[in-house]
This record gives C-alpha cells, sequence and structure tokens, in this order.
C-alpha cells in the first residue's frame, strides 16, 4: 500500500507539471497573439495604422500589459534591447544573455524553446516584426517556471505528508480494532464458507445485538455491496462490447469491400478513422459511467445536416446487406455533438438490421422543421406491440415476442440518454406486423455553455 501511494504522487507531480507546461505555453501563445493584434491595428495617440513604426508598437504593447506572475516581454530593435516588462519571479535579464539575443535578433520566422538560467528554466516564444522584407523588431514573451514548479512541490509534500498520517491512523486502528474483529469471526467462519463466490444471494442469520450480531450484519452489508459492484461490472462489460461492436462492424464492412479506386480508398480511410476515434470516446464515456451516471457528455458544435445525412447513411450501408434507402436529408445546421448523433442512428440502424432480413428495406434521414431537428431510422420488421414501446428504452430491456434480438438491451437506452442530453426525445411509432421507425428529435439551436466539453 505504501509502495502504491509513493507511486501514485509521482504520478501526480508529474501530472501537475505537465499541465503547468500546457497552460506556460497557451500563456506565451496568448501573449503573442495579443501582440500581433496590436501590430496589425491602430496606434491610439494618432488614429492611424502602426505601420513601421515598430517602436510605438512596443510602446504601447507594454502600456497596456502587465506580465503575470512569472512572465516577462521583452523587444529588440536593430539586433539591440529596446524595452522590457517583468514580474516579480522574471527578474532575470534575458536579454544580456549573448546566445539568446544572437538567436532572437536574426530571426526570420516565429521561435520557441526553453533555457537555462541561474534563475531556473524559462520557456519563450520570440516572433519578429517583418517591415520591407527585413526585421524592424522582435517581440519576445518569457515565462520562468521555476516559482510555479516550487508551489507544485510544495503542494506534493503536503499531499504526501497527509496521506502518510492517514496511512498510519488508519493502520494503528486497524491493529487495534483486529483484536475485537477476531473474536466474532471464528462463530460465523464456517457459515461464511458456505458462501459461494458464484453465489452472492445467500446471508448470515443476524441474531442479536452482540458483536457476532453486528459482524454478521456487516457482512452482509459488504455482500450487497459486492454484489451491486458485480452488477455495475457486467454492465459496463455490457456496454462496453455493445457500443464497440457497431464501429467494429461498420470498418470491417467497408474495408472488405474498398476496391483499388484511390479516391474510394481515401474515403475509407477516413471513415475508419472517424470510427476509431468515436470507438475512442465510447471507451472513454463507458469507464465514466462505470463509476456514476454523466450528466453532460457532450461536444457541442455546429453540425452540417446534409454531411451528417450522407456519412451515416454511407455507415449504415456497411452494417449488414439490406435495402438501404435515403429518405430525407435536411439542408441546414444544427448545434450538436456529430459523434454522439452518429453514435445513436448507428445504434438504431444496428437495431433495425437486427430485426429484417437479408434484402429487407432499412430507411433512414433528417428533416429540420423550425426549431427542431428529426432523425429516424425505419425498418419492416416485425413491430413492437404498444405496451412494450416505453419499456424497451430502459436498460437492459428487449422486447418480447419476434422482435426480442440476443443483445444486451443497451442500444435503446444508449440512443435516450443521447437524446436526453441534447434536450431532445426519442420516440418509437410502431405495431406489430407492421415494422418500426424510431425517431430522435432535438432543438436545432442551443446554448453551447452546456455540454461544450
Amino acid at each position: 500500500m505504501a509502495l502504491s501511494t509513493l507511486v501514485s504522487f509521482v504520478a501526480l507531480r508529474q501530472l501537475l507539471l505537465v499541465r503547468l507546461e500546457d497552460r506556460v505555453q497557451d500563456s506565451l501563445v496568448q501573449e503573442v497573439a495579443e501582440f500581433r493584434r496590436l501590430a496589425g491595428g491602430r496606434d491610439p495617440s494618432t488614429g492611424r495604422p502602426f505601420g513601421s513604426d515598430v517602436r510605438a508598437i512596443f510602446d504601447t504593447y507594454l502600456a497596456r500589459n502587465v506580465p503575470g506572475e512569472g512572465e516577462a516581454v521583452i523587444t529588440f530593435i536593430a539586433g539591440k534591447p529596446y524595452s522590457a516588462a517583468r514580474s516579480q519571479r522574471a527578474r532575470f535579464p534575458l536579454e544580456r544573455e549573448s546566445e539568446l539575443v544572437e538567436r532572437w535578433v536574426g530571426l526570420r520566422a516565429s521561435d520557441q524553446g526553453s533555457y537555462e538560467t541561474p534563475a531556473g528554466t524559462v520557456r519563450y516564444l520570440a516572433v519578429p516584426l517583418i517591415a520591407g522584407g527585413r526585421t524592424g523588431g522582435v517581440f519576445v514573451a518569457a515565462n520562468f517556471t521555476r516559482g510555479e514548479r516550487q508551489e507544485v512541490d510544495e503542494a506534493v509534500e503536503i499531499a504526501g505528508a497527509v496521506a502518510v498520517a492517514v496511512l498510519l491512523l488508519a493502520s494503528g486502528l486497524a491493529y487495534f480494532a483486529a483484536g475485537r474483529v477476531l473474536a466474532p469471526l471464528r462463530s460465523v467462519t464456517e457459515t461464511a464458507r458456505s458462501i459461494e463466490e458464484s453465489d452472492l444471494t445467500r446471508r448470515i442469520d443476524a441474531e442479536g445485538d452482540d458483536e457476532i450480531g453486528d459482524l454478521a450484519r456487516t457482512f452482509n452489508a459488504m455482500l450487497d455491496r459486492l454484489a451491486a459492484a458485480f452488477r455495475s461490472q457486467r454492465a459496463f462489460v455490457n456496454d462496453a462490447s455493445h457500443e464497440l461492436r457497431t464501429p467494429i462492424t461498420i470498418v470491417r464492412g467497408h474495408l472488405e469491400l474498398m476496391g483499388d479506386d484511390p479516391f474510394e480508398r481515401e474515403q475509407t480511410v477516413e471513415l475508419v478513422i472517424d470510427e476509431l476515434e468515436r470507438m475512442n470516446r465510447f471507451v472513454d464515456d463507458m469507464l465514466l459511467l462505470a463509476k456514476a451516471e454523466q450528466p453532460d457528455f457532450l461536444h457541442l458544435e455546429p453540425v452540417d445536416l446534409q454531411t451528417l445525412s450522407r456519412e451515416l447513411f454511407a455507415k449504415a450501408r456497411g452494417l449488414a446487406p439490406r435495402d438501404w434507402q435515403l429518405d430525407a436529408a435536411a439542408q441546414g445546421t444544427v448545434v450538436a455533438d456529430r459523434q454522439r448523433l452518429t453514435q445513436a442512428v448507428m445504434n438504431l440502424a444496428h437495431n433495425a438490421v437486427q430485426h429484417t432480413e437479408e434484402g429487407d428495406r432499412v430507411s433512414l434521414g433528417t428533416s429540420l422543421d423550425g426549431s427542431e431537428v428529426r432523425l429516424w431510422v425505419s425498418d419492416r420488421g416485425p413491430g413492437i406491440s404498444v405496451s412494450e414501446q416505453d419499456r424497451i428504452f430502459e436498460r437492459f430491456a428487449r422486447a418480447d415476442g419476434r422482435r426480442r434480438s440476443s443483445g444486451a438491451g443497451l442500444g435503446l437506452a444508449i440512443v435516450r440518454a443521447i437524446a436526453w442530453g441534447h434536450e431532445g426525445v426519442v420516440e418509437v411509432d410502431s405495431c406489430p406486423g407492421a415494422g418500426a421507425t424510431f425517431t430522435v428529435t432535438v432543438p436545432a439551436t442551443r446554448s453551447r455553455a452546456r455540454g461544450d466539453g
């Protein structure tokens, strides 16, 4: 346990340092972006474009911007330092480092890197100002990371000390409690041994209010938690296998049908890459669902419905040999999670394949009606009775009768979760012997603040 705790804190420190590096990089890029916007604008003192007036650009920028903690901004004109601004943690004069200065003043394009100084490692991003075919000046954004690295180390040390204290306290309490637990444990050992690992339904008779009774009740509660954990594990395995089966079938089907035409190969490769990315999303989401229900797992973006419709049709055709038809391809845009909508429609298409035979007609389409977008899949299978139409969207539910499938009963539950995540609904229109039409209805526009990953 101590070793695992040590490994965890080493991994935590490394993760915090990686995040620190990413944050520093984002800060440098933002600093340069702001400088470029200013350089392309107008001089506030004259109202005219800056043009090649490098001094005015530098002066205006430094007057407007105060470096953040650990940041420094250095400017050069005609190969010599011009002006600089530094925070308290970035007092080391980089413009006196001849190696760096020689590198920066000769720039013709952006340059980024790191440099070791007596004040610690510094990350920098330098951009030249080109005017009249020559470098009129150089802008350098730098960040000294020693201070933030020290903060990371201090935080890890404090967390480590707390963890060690908790571990020692827990060990002491466990040692003290072990003496009290072992005595009543002998009384129920034989009964506990009769409970098989494959059958967790049996329980120990808990009688009385003494230690043996408390132990029996605690043991029974533990079995309840184990049974729940095993159910969750089985649910995770079923979810993962169900969700990965559909994209794997699409990839395999298109690879088997791929010809020698370069354009066709390019389209197939793009589709395969798209499915692999979606599979990766599935795995990540299943891992989250195994721990807790996630209320929001969408990545919203504008999605072109006509393009989406053609992609869905192309992917569905790879599922199985059916008479696939594209009823309609809406023209317009919906703010939604493209991968999630694809996942929902592919689940519906896979569901239709399971309940039809080779050559049967299966159609899909999209429509845009005012503020709502509809995506549907229709088949001519055995249909669904009215009494089953609400229940089939429950997790692990499967329809009775001829429309019963061999799957785990997760596909339609996932479709409903995706529809709800988009603040929409999924509905079924069916009757026995007349096929079924599943329709996902979502708003065409919505706030990107909720669910925008």
